[in-house]
């Protein structure tokens, strides 16, 4: 078992088998990963004041941090999500099929919603919803466009090469 694996308040993290979870991750608490994710390098995923649920075939990026709210709200990230280096992910919702970028903040309350793509270096203010289909960035973020056909068309090569070298380093 992984020592980076720790339970909290008689919550221990389950985390599927087929999900691939880096040596030096830290996963805490009340936390569920599902199949074929992978959690690379340096991530924090810390639910110890609320639960956090990561889908199947999601990628979480070196040097995530990704937390919750003691005031109620959860972290949920859905199937085949995108999430690049160094972001932070607190109390937030993103959907299935959407893209964080490197070094993106997604604040308390904000919602991502699929096929949304939020901008390297982005800041999405608490209580924001990214409609499907949009592109924001900035601080604070803010729309900047329509995603194209050809983003749209490209995301499942992009998770499926996530999958691939998530069992090329499982094994």
């Amino acid at each position: 078992m992984n020592i980076n694996i720790i339970p909290l308040n008689e919550k221990t993290p389950m985390i599927s088998d087929k999900a691939y979870v880096a040596h030096n991750a830290t996963i805490i608490g009340d936390v569920h990963i599902e199949s074929e994710t992978s959690i690379w390098f340096n991530v924090v995923i810390r639910g110890d004041v609320n639960c956090i649920r990561i889908g199947s075939r999601t990628n979480i990026q070196d040097g995530t941090i990704i937390h919750v709210s003691s005031a109620g709200l959860s972290t949920n990230i859905g199937n085949e999500v995108l999430v690049g280096h160094n972001a932070l992910l607190h109390a937030c919702i993103l959907k299935n099929e959407s893209f964080v970028g490197m070094a993106a903040t997604i604040m308390d309350g904000a919602v991502v919603e699929s096929h949304s793509i939020v901008a390297a270096g982005s800041l999405v203010l608490g209580g924001t919803r990214i409609p499907s289909g949009e592109v924001w960035g900035g601080s604070p973020a803010k729309f900047l466009r329509k995603v194209k056909e050809r983003e749209i068309k490209d995301f499942p090569n992009q998770i499926q090469r996530y999958v691939d070298l998530a069992k090329e380093y499982k094994k």
